[in-house]
């Protein structure tokens, strides 16, 4: 391949430098690094004084630009007429374009459709002569700036290509700190960094002093918001995020421009950002991302000089939990969601709110206040009971310990519940309490959900799954898991489980197996931490809670009220009626503890929420159960339909091909499906900008390895039409995956 107007061709350089094959597969296993990084990275919901669209002008090298975003290096294109419609688009859009040193076009064709806002990037030029010589054409053709590559020419070079051409001079291909002290002795006006996580500390070190670029990897506007974060000024929209849009045809490129300028206003007003300038590291929050704080130039404020920057925390200084991925699996996949808003999402397992009728609330509220009423309080008593905190252990509890009566078979005393900010802080207490010392640890099955080993994390309490076998959770491995930490001297204290329609496997513990864990749990001497939130959102009836079958007092059931009746009152409970003794003889229900570490943690669970879900509970008798009879109904068909759909798509044959399996839950909202590749979040980027559907992977949700070729589906959000749509297209992304690899 000849450099451009050079006469001559570039099949054998000297030196350090590599002919352009070489050059560009290096390129491409860096790009690709970032994409992965890029992938993993998530945003963090802000807010912003500002009003309306946020501005994403910014300005480099004395030039404002309508973003972040220089358009290219493109490569070498296969067609001449891409070349000129890249200068072209990019010049409409108010962003430079950056051409290779290797094409067809001559480079006053260029300047003349866009000026100065062209920009010329030698590479794989290893002959000075030949450098200098586009240089000066590029000069003369009037070209806005010049990247180069030190590594090709050399630092000496540098100095005479920018006094040559007169033109600002970018170094690529920038690394480490010590990249950037050479590159601005050398006289570089800006820098271009050649990865994500290199890109804080070139920033740092440059201290804004020149501009700082990221090439490579960037595919969505969210992504040039991390790039900010990380510390860039701006970015370089590659060959493989510009080749396609080009090859659409005419509309194609300005499409993906206009689209990518679009999505970097949304994530920064996702993010509560104003500015370009005003992006900074705290707006990433994914796995892997720990940006250093931004070294660009400070926000112009009319109000004067602004305050010396707020102390920078070392990450490696704060608890290890932060570092854990288990903390940042729902960040990455709101992010994910976020990113991709046409994209069907199998991901969420929340609960439909279209079965929420917002009068109800205030309904509610008023029929708890009659209540109170009816018993006698007076005004003044209830205006004490909405308006200020109230019992740390709850004031619904005894309307709680009737409704658990009638509708579970839970018969306990009031006094033996902790009303709790969603069950999440009722894993929070009981963890506390129990696990007493080093050597104690919680024992759970695995796949889990992400919040009891989460918490486990924030309390550094050890954990240990025991798999769950394909048809379940089998006793024995419970047993063995037992003896196992016992022979290493550590305590196993309590067994955490989900015994119907568990998140995320979808999988229901049968009554044999109740009955046998419950009897393990007496033999042993331990707990069993029993959180069922999506019984009452399956059709048909239950099996009997763990708690309800308990005589021993070996269960701690854990509740919620977030998959049925209100999920944003945030209202759980904990049903703890182990007797506690302490030194002198005296007893009292663990009940009494947990709302002593409780009264450290939230003081009490918000009156409102408390007045909304009792005077639900008030208005249904008690009975969870027929109240959502029918959101339970909704839930069984959205299942049935999405295992239909799976079925239809995949048949047995074609699935034994794939080697693709899945389980079929009765109930609930989730279900696993097995797939013959890495289901992992670059996976699932794949999934979300090739095919749009987006699912959880299944690794998430073990803590201890394994699910790495599993996915799971949520089917509770979705209507018949997006189920057989989004079936349709996952199956297709599972196809090409499977062909892949």
């Amino acid at each position: 391949m000849a450099v451009r107007g050079a006469g001559g061709t570039t099949s054998a350089w000297h030196g350090k430098a590599r002919v352009p094959h070489e050059f560009l597969a290096e390129q491409e296993r860096v790009w690709a690094a970032n994409r992965e990084a890029l992938s993993r990275a998530g945003l963090r919901q802000g807010t912003s004084g500002a009003i309306g669209r946020p501005d994403t002008a910014t300005k480099i090298l004395d030039r404002t630009w309508a973003a972040p975003l220089a358009v290219g290096p493109f490569a070498a294109p296969t067609r001449p007429q891409d070349e000129l419609a890249l200068v072209e688009t990019a010049g409409a859009a108010g962003l430079p374009a950056v051409v290779s040193a290797y094409g067809a076009r001559e480079l006053p064709d260029l300047t003349a459709a866009a000026g100065p806002a062209t920009w010329l990037r030698l590479h794989g030029v290893g002959d000075r002569e030949t450098a200098l010589g586009l240089a000066r054409r590029a000069s003369a053709a009037g070209f806005g700036a010049l990247l180069v590559t030190p590594d090709h020419l050399g630092l000496s070079a540098l100095t005479a290509v920018r006094e040559v051409a007169g033109l600002p001079l970018l170094t690529a291909g920038i690394d480490t700190a010590a990249d950037v002290v050479r590159a601005l002795d050398a006289g570089a006006d800006g820098v271009v960094a050649a990865s994500l996580h290199a890109l804080p500390e070139i920033a740092e070190t440059v201290a804004g002093r020149c501009p700082v670029l990221l090439d490579g990897g960037i595919r969505r506007g969210a992504d040039v918001l991390v790039a900010l974060a990380h510390g860039a000024d701006a970015v370089l929209l590659g060959h493989p995020a510009v080749a396609g849009p080009l090859a659409a045809g005419p509309e194609g490129l300005p499409r993906a421009l206009d689209r990518l300028v679009a999505e970097l206003a949304e994530a920064m007003a996702f993010t509560g950002t104003g500015t370009v300038v005003g992006v900074r590291p705290e707006v990433v929050a994914g796995p892997g991302t720990a940006p250093a704080t931004r070294s660009a130039r400070p926000e112009p404020s009319a109000a004067g000089p602004q305050p010396e920057p707020a102390a920078v925390l070392r990450k490696a200084d704060l608890h290890a939990s932060v570092s854990d991925p288990v903390l940042d699996t729902m960040n990455f996949l709101n992010e994910v969601t976020f990113r991709y808003p046409d994209a069907i999402s199998f991901a969420p397992g929340r609960p439909y709110d279209g079965f929420f009728a917002t009068e109800q609330i205030f309904t509610h509220v008023r029929g708890y206040l009659d209540h109170l009423a009816e018993q006698g309080a007076t005004e003044q008593d209830i205006r004490t009971v909405m308006y200020q905190y109230g019992p740390t252990a709850g004031r619904i509890r005894e309307i709680l310990a009737d409704s658990l009566r009638v509708d579970e078979g839970i018969d306990v005393p009031a006094e033996s519940l902790v009303v709790t900010v969603g069950a999440q802080e009722a894993m929070l207490l009981v963890l506390r309490a129990l696990m007493a010392r080093p050597e104690d640890v919680l024992l759970h099955a695995s796949p889990c959900y992400v919040g009891i080993t989460g918490a486990a994390r924030l309390l550094d309490i050890p954990v240990h799954g025991v798999e769950e076998r394909p048809d379940g959770l089998h006793c024995a491995d419970v047993e063995a898991a037992i003896h196992e930490e016992r022979a290493r001297g550590r305590r196993p204290r309590a067994f955490y489980v989900v015994p119907d329609h568990s998140n995320p496997s979808g999988t229901t513990l049968s009554l044999e197996t109740r009955t046998e864990l419950l009897e393990l749990a007496d033999r042993h001497g331990i707990l069993i931490l029993e959180d069922s939130p999506y019984r009452l959102v399956s059709p048909g009836p239950p099996l009997p809670t763990l708690k309800s079958l308990d005589r021993a007092r070996r269960v701690v059931h854990l509740g919620s009220f977030s998959k049925t009746v209100f999920p944003g009152a945030r209202v759980g409970f904990v049903v703890a009626d182990q007797r506690v003794v302490d030194e002198a003889g005296r007893t009292g229900l663990l009940a009494d503890e947990l709302a002593k570490i409780k009264s450290m943690v939230t003081v009490n669970t918000s009156s409102l929420g408390q007045a909304a879900v009792a005077g639900t509970l008030l208005a249904a008798r008690g009975r969870v159960s027929e109240l959502n009879s029918g959101p339970a109904a909704y839930y069984g068909g959205a299942m049935r339909a999405t295992l239909e759909q799976l079925d239809r798509r995949l048949p047995a044959a074609r699935r034994e091909t794939l080697g693709v399996r899945w389980n079929r839950p009765t109930g609930g909202l989730f279900l696993r499906v097995e797939v013959p590749f890495e289901a992992d979040n670059a996976a699932l980027t794949r999934s979300a900008e090739e095919f749009g559907v987006i699912w959880t992977p299944m690794r998430n949700f073990h803590p201890h390895g394994g699910g790495r070729r599993a996915l799971r589906l949520s089917t509770s959000y979705l209507t018949p039409e997006e189920i057989e749509e989004g079936i349709g297209r996952l199956v297709r992304f599972i196809e090409a995956e499977a062909e892949a690899s």
